[in-house]
């Protein structure tokens, strides 16, 4: 009540006792103007729906906006792996009879190639066979160099038998051609004291030590094992139906420690794991920088045989909100640049992190990066960020 009001009301004859109920009149039909005009402008403000966002906030929340582009998807798997051998390029390095280690000339992790001496051994087995090698190969060259005309046809023949099976058995005790024709040729018989060495039969890294020197090494006991590294052999799990959607063939990724290595499906199983009732799926990788080792628990990215050739739009899965009255929903951005409004969009799948979505047409500038900011942004100003 202002003082005109105060003396028109003397004037009149009016009590003071009626003053405080004039005054709280006054205060309370001043209030509900007052709330009146401040439903009127919320209610502007929520039809609208749309909070502006200053360039320097849209810079420090790292908010990203781009037109909406139809592209085709191409439909992955994700499976947890394990790094194997590839049993194709591994070789196990064991004798074919007893012997000593006499000497080792390749150490563990190191890399090696093809006819590399890997151990020396020794055996009483091998030094008989080496022996009988020399007294046969001295008889089988004089009886060549008499010929047929001078020998009989049963001796010639008798003695290259002889030699052949001499070699064949130096041979499946473990020498190699090339130390065979090296002992024959030195005629030197205090070489044949049972020695010999086993080699490398194929290129690649030791990855597997299992022995000692002076250790008595038993027939087909394993010394080392031998493994080409750069490529190898991944091992991934996935269910049934699931691995009805792979081929023999689909490109593959391997990621492991922030990389990503290229890769293909190589085989499918075709036996349930009895335990956990999964499907093996086999990726051949290739690992030329020596990153991925046997044993290494890895994430395998598998591309399936049913990707779809209609193109969608599609954004990151991050960049799709959820309403307050629990609707699918994008922010986008209107004419003026850092205006946002939440529009109500059908979420119809997620591949590989990016969500499908339909009910915005292409070219609608999209909130890619940093939605949940702008969203929160409207959660403040009171907003309800959806539009039907």
């Amino acid at each position: 009540m202002n003082i005109k009001t105060f003396f028109m009301l003397l004037l009149l004859g009016g009590s003071l006792t009626h003053l405080p109920m004039a005054i709280a009149a006054d205060e309370h039909g001043h209030k509900e103007e007052t709330q009146e005009s401040h439903d009127d402008q919320a209610g502007e403000r929520d039809e609208e729906g749309v909070t502006k966002l200053t360039a320097e906030q849209m810079k420090m929340a790292g908010i990203v906006v781009k037109p909406l582009t139809l592209q085709q998807v191409l439909a992955t798997i994700n499976a947890p792996g394990e790094v194997r051998f590839n049993a194709y390029k591994t070789e196990s390095i064991t004798p074919r009879i007893s012997a000593q280690l006499i000497k080792r000339h390749a150490l563990l992790g190191e890399s090696v190639i093809v006819g590399q001496p890997i151990v020396t051994l020794s055996s009483v087995e091998m030094a008989e066979a080496q022996s009988h090698v020399l007294v046969v190969d001295r008889e089988w060259k004089r009886v060549k160099k008499l010929g047929r005309k001078v020998v009989s046809e049963k001796r010639y023949t008798e003695a290259r038998v002889n030699w052949e099976l001499a070699k064949a058995k130096v041979r499946a005790y473990g020498m190699t051609e090339s130390q065979i024709n090296s002992l024959i040729e030195s005629k030197d018989f205090s070489r044949a004291n049972g020695s010999f060495e086993l080699v490398a039969t194929t290129n690649g890294t030791i990855l597997k030590e299992a022995h000692i020197k002076g250790q008595q090494i038993e027939s087909g006991q394993e010394l080392n094992l031998i493994s080409d590294e750069s490529s190898l052999w991944v091992m991934a799990q996935v269910t049934p139906m699931i691995a009805s959607n792979i081929d023999i063939g689909n490109n593959a990724s391997v990621l492991f420690n922030g990389k990503s290595f290229n890769a293909n499906v190589s085989q499918i199983s075709h036996v349930l794991d009895e335990i956990t009732r999964t499907v093996g799926i086999r990726l051949s990788v290739k690992s030329s920088d020596d990153a991925l080792h046997p044993g290494l628990f890895v994430n395998a990215i598998i591309e399936t045989s049913k990707n779809s050739t209609d193109k969608v739009l599609t954004v990151p899965e991050a960049a799709v909100l959820r309403s307050p009255d629990g609707d699918w929903q994008v922010l986008v951005e209107q004419d003026e640049k850092g205006e946002f409004k939440g529009v109500e969009v059908e979420l119809v799948q997620v591949i590989n992190g990016m969500a499908v979505i339909s009910g915005v047409k292409p070219g609608t500038r999209v909130v890619v990066k940093g939605a949940f900011f702008v969203q929160s942004e409207m959660a403040k100003s009171g907003f309800e960020i959806h539009n039907h």
